[in-house]
């Protein structure tokens, strides 16, 4: 069968389309941005796997858990300084240069304080639920929350969540180790204003409008301080992670994110 010239135009036609799918396709995979999911005090990364979900498309998501939460198993006490540390070595280790990063509560914590300490660890940062406000009064308020005992006898399927989350034998011990650290940080705060007006890079402070944890003027003052701080309200959402409307999560991450 001849081969003619209209099939041999028709033939390079397609072949151009194909290879021009294929290349825009590659330079998405190459070039799609890294960014780093943080979980919040006494969670672990298998809450963020919706949030993961609904960005995976957007971004390369990683997520882990920090030591001694989840299968994450450590000995060590815990301290917004270990996270970073463990953060910065997760950053390494994968080598992410320059990631974006959500965190989820004390996950904003621990980034914010990163980049503060180590500046151009990430190119933008968003948080979600963090309480950046610290001082004695505060924490004896939270730790009070984290009593095992107490939440055994009140809320046992709570207890339930935490100890298939961390173990049976260990769910208790990161309640005491994460009491004992926020009453450190009360007495010893690591985001005073000076810190906050040293950083740079883009940051996004979101609050949900029903959480009753952190409240609005703390998070007007922390973005306010910041150089080039954001701060909004996450509509349809309270402060535990499993009470976050994710999509409109998503959605605000991806814009912030692909606008700074």
């Amino acid at each position: 069968m001849e081969f003619g010239q209209k099939e041999a135009v028709r033939f390079l036609h397609c072949y151009y389309r194909i290879y021009s799918v294929g290349l825009c396709l590659l330079f998405y995979i190459c070039y799609m941005q890294s960014l780093l999911l943080l979980h919040g005090a006494i969670g672990s990364m298998e809450q963020l796997f919706p949030l993961k979900e609904a960005l995976s498309k957007q971004f390369e998501v990683y997520v882990f858990n920090f030591p001694g939460h989840g299968s994450n198993v450590s000995f060590e006490p815990f301290s917004i300084e270990a996270f970073a540390k463990a953060t910065s070595d997760f950053i390494e280790k994968n080598q992410l240069y320059n990631p974006l990063v959500f965190g989820y509560s004390m996950g904003g914590y621990v980034a914010v304080y990163l980049e503060a300490t180590c500046p151009g660890t990430f190119r933008s940062i968003v948080t979600l639920g963090t309480k950046y406000e610290w001082n004695e009064e505060v924490a004896k308020k939270e730790t009070k929350m984290l009593q095992p005992d107490l939440i055994e006898q009140k809320v046992p399927a709570f207890a339930q969540q935490l100890a298939s989350r961390h173990g049976v034998m260990e769910w208790k011990n990161v309640l005491h180790k994460t009491a004992a650290m926020l009453l450190d940080l009360g007495k010893h705060p690591l985001l005073p204003i000076a810190s906050l007006q040293n950083i740079t890079c883009p940051i996004l402070i979101l609050l949900g409008e029903k959480d009753n944890m952190v409240s609005i003027e703390e998070t007007q003052n922390t973005a306010t301080a910041l150089i080039n701080g954001y701060h909004e309200l996450l509509p349809n959402s309270m402060h535990p992670i499993e009470q976050v409307d994710v999509r409109s999560l998503a959605e605000k991450i991806n814009v912030f994110f692909l606008n700074h």
